[in-house]
């Protein structure tokens, strides 16, 4: 039989944007209950960014807000209304979690913040999700991915010609933000499973990446700056690269270990090469003027020929090597469709589940329209329908 793994968790979602939705869209493919709050004004935002595909009622709406927001309940709530406010501490009351990425001290000007939730709700979880967390100089400074992976020194490490390139995978939301988020709540939620206390989750995104970039870290404890393009896992070496081959497409070799870098060197013909490897000759140590001069030997050689040329003769080789493919080529590549990731459900790309797990089956749960749950879920608090109704009319609570 399949069996949700989280079947029986109650999460509420304050969360806008990408990282607290991808968050919680986690939990929900692996069947929590996830309840995603929105006010009763524009809401989640990301609704209204582009791009956008037609709803049923060929209204225009962000696929990616779709997809972050698949299996959640969804509730309209006025948090400045003293009726709302109630309304949510009464939820927390049967609720697992609560995750919020407003900027820090904003709960508790609304008379929410975590001493109140925890009086209320002693084993409820509370993770907030901001970019510099709830103390320091920067604590209320906005910012974006950009700025969070910037001050990490993140940004420095990723370049194209030379100057720092704005990478299109949102590290700091997803790995600083997301993943951190998953991760710390997932911990702090067995903690109050045994113990019966919850406790307020403090998640800096700023702080994930800066706890993560181990790499530069060392080379800086061993005395080296850890420059773009002349570190191991930067460029620096023939071995971990990216090279253009003759039809401007590009090939990906990770042969890092010298026994791939033999591999790979036999398989491309270039045998006279297998021993230049950086682990055999300190003069091919990363950055050097022997390892630049090896990179510009293999990339002349790889531009010779078209990459399926070399990708048929790197097929049968163990040699860390991949093709840089196109975002639309990923997603239609075999080993994708072999780990059935991708599911395209009325125009809209949905992949998941985050990871393959035995005993359960994972399937695209539908996104609901902002409020289209607010009635159900009052009412599930043993609220009448005569008084839903009059918080309807009264602007606490909305629905569609």
């Amino acid at each position: 039989m399949s069996t949700a793994p989280l079947a029986g968790l109650r999460i509420l979602d304050l969360t806008r944007l990408l990282p607290g939705p991808a968050a919680t869209l986690h939990l929900a493919d692996y069947g929590a209950e996830v309840i995603k709050i929105e006010d009763l004004g524009e809401g989640d935002y990301l609704r209204s960014f582009p791009p956008f595909v037609r709803d049923a009622h060929g209204a225009p709406i962000n696929p990616t807000w779709v997809a972050l927001n698949r299996g959640k309940r969804s509730l309209r709530l006025n948090l400045k209304a003293a009726e709302g406010r109630e309304l949510l501490l009464r939820l927390c009351e049967g609720a697992d979690a609560l995750v919020e990425s407003f900027r820090p001290g904003t709960l508790a000007k609304l008379g929410l913040g975590w001493e109140v939730l925890h009086a209320r709700a002693p084993r409820l979880v509370l993770c907030s999700i901001s970019g510099y967390g709830q103390q320091g100089p920067l604590r209320l400074a906005a910012g974006h991915d950009l700025n969070y992976i910037a001050l990490a020194g993140v940004l420095d490490q990723i370049r194209a010609d030379g100057r720092p390139a704005v990478p299109n995978l949102q590290l700091g939301d997803v790995h600083g933000g997301t993943l951190a988020a998953l991760s710390a709540l997932l911990i702090a939620l067995l903690g109050a499973q045994r113990s019966g206390q919850g406790r307020h989750v403090d998640v800096a995104m700023t702080d994930a990446l800066l706890a993560h970039h181990v790499f530069p870290h060392g080379d800086l404890d061993a005395g080296q700056a850890p420059v773009p393009g002349a570190t191991l896992l930067t460029g620096g070496v023939a071995c971990y690269h990216v090279y253009a081959c003759a039809d401007r497409l590009h090939l990906a070799v990770g042969a890092l270990e010298l026994k791939f870098w033999r591999s790979f060197c036999t398989a491309v013909g270039l045998d006279e090469l297998a021993g230049t490897h950086w682990s055999q000759q300190p003069e091919q140590a990363p950055g050097t003027p022997a390892a630049r001069a090896l990179i510009a030997r293999v990339a002349a050689h790889l531009a010779a020929q078209p990459r399926a040329h070399w990708l048929a003769q790197l097929a049968a080789a163990d040699a860390c090597t991949a093709p840089v493919l196109t975002p639309a080529e990923a997603i239609e590549h075999p080993q994708v469709a072999a780990r059935s990731l991708v599911h395209r459900v009325d125009g809209v790309t949905h992949v998941g589940p985050l990871a393959a797990m035995s005993q359960y089956h994972f399937t695209v749960a539908p996104t609901e329209a902002p409020g289209a749950s607010t009635r159900t879920l009052l009412a599930e608090l043993g609220l009448p329908a005569p008084e839903i109704e009059r918080l309807l009319a009264a602007g606490v609570v909305g629905a569609p």
